[in-house]
């Protein structure tokens, strides 16, 4: 069972982070403007996943499949850590607009 109320440690946030700058960089063409900032909230931790302007379709994919594929990988890695993790996909310092959790409700 998730219990979101548990501390995250360094190291797992540093893993967390690696994780998803390593499937976004896979994805685009500009591996260097991948970025991942990691944002502890009071139950859970956003990623925010930034990308060059010109890769934020690639991130996102058809119908957002891409996307909801990243954080199912997340929300899977979630459940081993027993953390709440969400990701924001964000272009050029703003964000997409209001995204799905790692559990995939909707978050403002």
């Amino acid at each position: 069972m998730l219990q979101p109320d548990l501390p995250l440690t360094p190291e797992a946030s540093r893993r967390i982070q690696e994780l998803v700058s390593g499937l976004a960089k896979a994805l685009v063409d500009d591996p260097e403007a991948v970025s991942v900032e990691v944002i502890p909230e009071a139950a859970s931790t956003v990623l925010r996943l930034r990308v060059a302007s010109t890769d934020i379709g690639k991130v996102i994919g058809k119908q957002g499949r891409t996307a909801r594929s990243i954080r199912t990988i997340l929300s899977a890695a979630s459940m081993k850590m027993q953390h709440r993790f969400s990701l924001d996909i964000v272009e050029e310092g703003i964000a997409k607009s209001a995204t799905p959790d790692s559990s995939g409700t909707q978050q403002a």
